[in-house]
């Protein structure tokens, strides 16, 4: 059965609505329920982790038998699972709901499966509606579901020779303040940014994101800092509008397991050559932002140090996406290519 005008119309109103809800561990969901002329009886979405879901909250609006009939356009695929709640494909079955229209499958292994569920209840089902736009609204929570840990950017900033000092280990400022700029924004957009406790202890970073007048911007990443040191009482990290986390550890898996847990879906990784190279060397890196400024430091204060390359059949090959020019400085973002993908360059 074709999508109607109307629910056409609802499943932009849902994306709208998913909106309203906080990015975390589980997804953003908007709903609509329809009335069989395509009139909006209700709308819901999800607030939060243990909340009752999208669908859930748009039938609570309804008394007792008032959503028989009604078509529920969703943004996602409802989930076929008992958590904190209940599963919504049998929520809207007991609805007695008759249609359901959503955007994106559900990934989750463990909530997927609930368009089987409606449709052997005899329950209409028509998925993949505007799957483009509903992917790009869950991209961040997909991109966790598929990885099993947040998504993580690794930056650095470097000379033309790829250093990321000078000799005596100063580095502000390598780049000019158009990339500095576009640094900010990025951490703005991130839910995490982490540094090596030896890049606390050196350059005393604040780790917020700021606009140009040094104001701060409405939304700040959560501050994360790994190694064994201890950060000293007064060091600027600790006056970031967030509390800091703190990881006593190396296992950078263990980090993001976490910080998943904690509904962490962007990380962006900024703390100096050792964290970097210990991110691309455990092979967790998703992106790679690369800022190069016309300029030659010479020495051995490298921007990456050993990511396990012995030999050139080693070499960690990627994929450039873009490269930007942010003033006289360029921006290069790559992502690592997989293993199996063939060396564009073929055989040297």
């Amino acid at each position: 059965m074709a999508v109607s005008t109307a629910e056409d119309a609802a499943i932009l109103r849902a994306f709208a609505l998913a909106l309203n809800g906080p990015r975390g561990v589980n997804p953003q969901v908007g709903a609509v329920l329809l009335s069989p002329d395509g009139t909006i009886v209700a709308e819901g979405w999800h607030r939060g982790a243990g909340t009752a879901h999208a669908e859930v909250d748009a039938l609570s609006q309804l008394a007792p038998g008032e959503a028989r009939g009604l078509t529920a356009v969703v943004t996602l695929e409802p989930c076929n699972h008992s958590g904190r709640t209940g599963p919504c494909s049998e929520a809207l079955i007991a609805a007695g709901v008759t249609r359901v229209v959503y955007a994106v499958d559900d990934p989750n292994p463990e909530a997927g499966g609930g368009a089987e569920r409606l449709a052997a209840a005899g329950v209409e089902v028509e998925g993949g509606v505007h799957r483009a736009e509903g992917e790009a609204l869950l991209k961040s929570w997909l991109n966790v579901a598929e990885l099993g840990r947040p998504a993580v950017t690794v930056k650095w900033a470097q000379s033309l020779d790829g250093r990321a000092a000078a000799h005596d280990g100063t580095s502000q400022w390598i780049t000019g303040p158009q990339a500095r700029a576009d640094v900010h924004s990025r951490r703005a957009a991130a839910d995490a940014i982490v540094v090596g406790v030896g890049t606390v202890l050196a350059d005393d970073p604040s780790l917020t994101a700021r606009e140009s007048d040094g104001s701060l911007r409405a939304s700040q990443p959560q501050p994360v800092v790994i190694g064994r040191a201890e950060t000293p009482t007064d060091a600027a990290i600790r006056r970031h509008p967030r509390t800091p986390l703190f990881y006593d550890t190396h296992n950078l898996s263990a980090v993001l397991a976490d910080l998943r847990e904690r509904g962490i879906q962007r990380v962006f990784v900024e703390g100096g050559p050792t964290l970097a190279s210990a991110f691309v060397r455990a092979g967790l890196v998703d992106e790679l932002l690369v800022y190069v400024a016309p300029v030659l430091l010479g020495g051995d204060r490298l921007a990456l140090g050993d990511i396990g390359v012995g030999t050139i059949g080693d070499a960690h090959r990627l994929t450039v996406s873009t490269i930007e020019r942010l003033g006289d400085d360029l921006l290069v973002v790559a992502s690592p290519r997989p293993a199996s993908a063939p060396d564009p360059q073929g055989a040297q």
